[in-house]
């Protein structure tokens, strides 16, 4: 995509996945950087921390969270995250370079 016909700006795109019970500790943390929106959505899946199927609202369940920061605060948001963990099963990964159209 060619920025020269688009106004996009470049930024980071951060996913988080971890327990549910996490979900407000991370949208406090992300609102405490100002990031200024994300997206939450209920998963299931198996990894290192056994399976979760949701089969119990709130319970047995992860959240996934998106959002997209600007490159300098993705570092930042990293080293919260790290911090938040406390034996909880969290994983997060950053794709770098994509770009964005909003306000």
């Amino acid at each position: 995509m060619s920025t020269e016909s688009t106004p996009a700006k470049p930024a980071i795109l951060i996913t988080i996945i971890g327990e549910f019970v996490l979900k407000d500790r991370i949208t406090k943390l992300l609102k405490s950087k100002d990031v200024t929106g994300y997206t939450i959505s209920e998963v299931r899946g198996e990894g290192g921390h056994g399976r979760r199927m949701g089969d119990i609202a709130g319970y047995n369940t992860n959240v996934e969270i998106k959002t997209v920061v600007p490159p300098e605060l993705s570092d930042e948001i990293f080293q919260a995250l790290a911090e938040l963990r406390n034996g909880h099963a969290l994983v997060a990964f950053r794709h770098n370079n994509v770009e964005t159209l909003s306000d």
